[in-house]
């Protein structure tokens, strides 16, 4: 599993593989990708950067798709708990999942310049942090890990 968010590729492609995975998941899963819910994960991956909930229900409303909060909530909620998008903490926002369909932990590296999410494997579970939560009689059942710097594009520009 390799970080995706900060590289080059084919957006398009990126785009329409990660529907497809969320459509077959769905479908495996006997899970309901409601017209909402399709169209808000839409929208996270249009960009490698986070949305937050206000962001989406006002896409969403200018859509036609709901302008109540709850609307934006349910689909991200949905997208969350079920492994297509992740909260991002740091920034009260959400990005789509960039490897759906895989068990992992992941890790954001979040570009303070221009706000770019990248995702990357992490196993805080088999580390130090695991390591001291066991010595201390701690269980962890989850862990977030953000990280936030310069990505590789504003570096280029010479944005510090």
């Amino acid at each position: 599993m390799t970080a995706l968010g900060f590289g080059r590729h084919d957006h398009a492609a990126c785009i329409g593989d990660a529907l497809a995975a969320a459509e077959g998941e769905c479908a495996a899963r006997k899970l309901r990708l409601t017209p909402v819910r399709r169209r808000v994960l839409e929208m996270l991956l249009e960009e490698h950067r986070a949305l937050g909930a206000y962001d989406i229900l006002e896409r969403l409303g200018a859509e036609g798709l709901g302008s109540q909060p709850p609307v934006a909530y349910r689909a991200l909620d949905f997208l969350v708990t079920n492994g297509f998008a992740h909260k991002i903490e740091r920034l009260n926002a959400y990005v789509a999942c960039a490897h759906p369909g895989e068990g992992h932990a992941p890790a954001f590296m979040i570009c303070r310049v221009c706000a770019s999410v990248a995702e990357a494997p992490s196993s805080p579970m088999s580390g130090e942090l695991d390591r001291a939560a066991r010595e201390a009689g701690f269980e962890i059942e989850r862990a977030v890990v953000e990280v936030e710097g310069v990505c590789p594009g504003c570096r280029a520009e010479g944005a510090h």
